[in-house]
């Protein structure tokens, strides 16, 4: 009764769409239809005279106008191509075991089998109608899929008007076991039988297609086209406003029939299953912004993400005894055995994922390389704390700052921790003295008789001031209200000119590579400027880079002066090894030193730990 209750529903609602589109074609044809009647009446000598002859021509024009416009209108919703997912297409040969558990859940769900599969970077699975006819076979160069990773081949197989693509979230695969993946696809398949079915599946094409009109008539346009479709937008959002509650309850009519359906099918192994796929997401999630995020940022992206989703989510039950009980499913069969080659496969998401996400290239490149896990540690970790450590150097040369106090001191010009902690430290909360007994200044003085960035002066004959606090103040309000109030103001200006320094090198970066041509009318599926789709992270605040920054700073210190050495942690990505274990609560001893200007609890936790900071370091 109830898939039966839920299918009824759902083509009753589409029905009521297709009901909407009768009408709108009505309209349409009703300026033409009076047209008709006059020219009959005129023609049978029943509607004569001056005022009919008016009438005729009136309406006649009227009528051509209409149809014109209709028949545009019509034109854009039935070419203009719908949103279609970025995935990655898995051919029938790369995957024969995995097609074949599909269309054995079909046969017992007795519905359609999807007609190809496909995996996207997302813990997620639906079904997607690609039967428009831009959606047929794709040339090698379309980008609506990724393709072409060693030897993944973007053949599609022809399919019927009606049988949708099964989109598989690709952490799904590495994480589950074979049972608990078809548990959850299930549901998922069982969509195909109310999909099939003509009524629904022509109202799912006409809002589609109006929900593309739309995309069509918002994209940028010369003058005359955007006139021209202005008029096409604003009836294709009308129709989109008339059927948008029809449309949704059809949908939810949909999922009730296919997940009713889908009862009958391990229905007590998809409640555990079910856990995995929160579980999944959590270390997914995880996985993206603490670990890939870094490596992306470096120009480097992760070719094995669905493989540290694994190594992720074990670590995460090896800490916590709440997830002790999913370590021991690892003995079973893994999903990712129903494919050929799933190196190949996870290789080609991780790059759809970083696209995504981060908004890098499609292809990879000299700037855009892959980076296996075993060697992140150095290709990522090392070479993004000695890049901020640079960086931040580089901001103090800009503020005047000197290397040293004390020109004749060895190494005076070389980069070391102890000029960034001595410059941010704020006198009245340093009560454990400096690192050089010849620094013996305050910080007033010291930065007073620094050298101006704008008017170098030979370094053993410094001149006038660089900046005063007053002028660090100014130089942060504006860049980091926040900042600026609870913070010295050495540390709201270095902030600020973290933040701007790395603007301009985001702004001199090149471009992430030609994307697919064009997004809107019918090309392909996104364009470089709305990439990423997906950000992970909203922008960082000057705080926030700060305390990176200067966190950096002092792993390079204890990387060259104490044998610390980069190291991978799953849950929390790049983390120091001091002599093969993770170095602890370093975060809260930087934050007292950025926020509070008290060096401190930062000074003892580096006597501990034996590193010399005021030992230069090596830089990129």
């Amino acid at each position: 009764m109830g898939v039966e209750a839920g299918a009824q529903a759902a083509r009753s609602r589409a029905l009521a769409v297709l009901r909407i589109r009768s009408r709108a074609l009505a309209v349409a044809l009703l300026p033409a239809a009076v047209a008709v009647i006059l020219l009959a009446g005129g023609s049978t000598s029943h509607l004569v005279g001056p005022g009919w002859d008016l009438a005729r021509w009136i309406m006649g024009v009227a009528a051509v106008l209409v149809l014109l416009a209709a028949g545009a209108i019509a034109l854009v919703v039935a070419r203009s191509r719908p949103a279609v997912s970025p995935t990655v297409a898995i051919a029938e040969e790369s995957a024969p075991d995995l097609y074949r558990m599909v269309r054995d859940l079909a046969d017992r769900l007795d519905v359609p089998a999807p007609s190809a599969i496909a995996l996207t970077p997302d813990c997620d699975s639906w079904l997607e109608d690609r039967t428009h006819p831009a959606h047929g076979p794709l040339p090698q160069e379309d980008r609506d899929e990724i393709t072409g990773v060693r030897g993944l081949t973007p053949a599609r197989s022809r399919r019927t008007a009606a049988s949708p693509v099964l989109v598989i979230g690709s952490p799904f695969l590495w994480w589950m076991r074979v049972g608990e993946l078809r548990a959850v696809l299930a549901p998922v398949v069982a969509g195909t039988g109310p999909s099939a079915h003509p009524d629904i599946a022509a109202a799912r094409r006409f809002v589609r297609g109006l929900d593309a009109a739309v995309a069509v008539a918002s994209a940028p346009r010369g003058p005359v086209f955007r006139s021209v479709l202005a008029g096409v937008g604003w009836v294709a959002r009308l129709l989109l406003r008339s059927c948008r509650v029809h449309a949704a309850e059809m949908e939810r009519g949909v999922a009730t029939a296919a997940a009713e359906r889908a009862q009958a099918v391990d229905y007590g192994l998809r409640i555990v299953a079910q856990e995995q796929v929160g579980l999944a997401y959590a270390g997914w999630d995880r996985l993206l912004t603490r670990v890939a995020l870094p490596a992306w940022r470096m120009g480097r992206w992760p070719s094995r993400l669905d493989a540290g989703v694994v190594a992720a989510l074990t670590e995460l039950s090896r800490r916590d005894r709440l997830a002790e009980g999913f370590a021991s499913r690892l003995g079973e069969r893994p999903a990712c055995d129903l494919l050929e080659e799933p190196g190949t496969i996870d290789e080609a998401t991780s790059l759809l994922a970083a696209r995504l996400f981060h908004g890098g290239p499609a292809e990879a490149g000299p700037d855009w390389a892959p980076v296996d896990w075993q060697e992140y540690p150095e290709e990522v970790v090392d070479r993004t704390w000695r890049t901020d450590a640079a960086r931040l150097h580089r901001v103090l040369d800009t503020l005047g700052v000197r290397r040293s106090p004390d020109p004749v001191t060895p190494h005076h010009d070389a980069p070391t921790l102890a000029r960034v902690v001595d410059h941010l430290t704020d006198p009245a909360a340093d009560a454990s003295g400096r690192y050089a007994d010849s620094d013996t200044d305050t910080d007033d003085e010291r930065y007073a008789t620094a050298p101006t960035a704008a008017t170098p002066t030979p370094p053993t004959e410094p001149e006038t001031a660089a900046q005063t606090p007053e002028h660090y103040k100014a130089m942060a309000a504006d860049d980091d209200e926040e900042l600026g109030e609870r913070c010295s103001p050495h540390s709201a200006a270095l902030a600020a000119g973290l933040t701007a320094e790395l603007a301009r090198e985001e702004a001199a970066a090149p471009a992430t590579g030609s994307a697919p041509p064009g997004q809107g009318p019918d090309s392909a599926l996104w364009d470089d400027g709305s990439l990423p789709l997906f950000p992970l992270q909203p922008p960082r605040s000057g705080r926030e880079l700060l305390a990176d920054h200067v966190t950096a700073m002092v792993c390079c210190a204890a990387m060259d002066t104490a044998g610390a050495t980069p190291g991978l942690d799953w849950l929390d990505g790049p983390t120091l090894l001091v002599n093969g274990t993770r170095a602890a609560d370093l975060a809260p001893r930087v934050l007292s030193l950025v926020e509070d200007g008290d060096p401190a609890p930062l000074r003892a936790w580096l006597i501990d730990l034996g590193i010399r900071p005021e030992k230069p370091v090596r830089l990129v």
